[in-house]
């Protein structure tokens, strides 16, 4: 992208506080975006090659929607948690293989999307983050959900296509998770312990596509306080 057409997006965005630059063949985070650090909302650089995401990325003080999907980038750096108004974060097939401790300084972060990465273990540090309603890992590398889970206060949580084999109990200490997708993965009928059968809030399992009959899941301990939790509700949403 030529500088004239950078200049008149820049322009805009002092306007309105929106940023749209995918899939313009970036492979650096564009410099001229330094001009903006103090009224970008939205910034949206996904689609385009960009590898390293640089430490200027926490100077967006008022940016609450940043969208990095379809990217190479390897690393986030710690200067992200500086982003206090942030809701959206969008790092989806990246080549990312962790992240940062500071993204528990995101509170106000509501949705998270991670798919299509690297990532080997559950980012536990998002546990208290208040606000958080949506984290998408699909399509990673995660083994287990770790006892660190507990207390993290997202509504839906998205596993599917990842190596989990193991699940903590700590799942019953999630007052607010709803949803749990685990399609594709590793698990054994096992798993599912009566704890987090009969008291957790999980109100929908997806499972599909592991090492076990779904005759065997409706047999469990706790299966019908689990279906009590799925009829209610669906009763509500309908």
């Amino acid at each position: 992208m030529g500088n004239s057409n950078i200049k008149q997006h820049i322009e805009t965005a002092q306007k309105t506080g929106a940023c749209q630059l995918s899939k313009v063949g970036f492979k650096e985070f564009p410099e001229e975006l330094l001009q903006l650090t103090g009224n970008l909302r939205t910034l949206d650089l996904s689609e385009n090659k960009i590898q390293i995401l640089p430490p200027m990325i926490g100077s967006y003080s008022q940016l609450k929607h940043l969208h990095l999907g379809h990217n190479k980038i390897g690393f986030v750096p710690e200067e992200i948690g500086r982003l206090k108004k942030l809701e959206t974060l969008n790092l989806e097939y990246n080549r990312l293989s962790s992240l940062p401790s500071s993204m528990r300084n995101l509170t106000n972060l509501r949705n998270l999307n991670l798919c299509g990465n690297q990532i080997r273990a559950f980012p536990v540090h998002l546990s208290g983050l208040k606000h958080l309603e949506y984290i998408d890992v699909s399509r990673n590398s995660i083994t287990e959900i770790p006892e660190g889970v507990r207390g993290l206060q997202a509504i839906e949580i998205n596993l599917n296509q990842n190596q989990v084999s193991r699940l903590s109990e700590g799942l019953v200490e999630c007052p607010r998770l709803k949803v749990l997708r685990l399609e594709e993965n590793c698990l054994e009928i096992s798993a599912f312990t009566p704890s987090i059968m009969k008291h957790s809030s999980v109100a929908l399992f997806a499972i599909e596509g592991n090492v076990f009959d779904m005759k065997a899941f409706h047999n469990l301990e706790g299966y019908e306080e689990y279906m009590e939790r799925y009829t209610a509700t669906k009763k509500k949403f309908n």
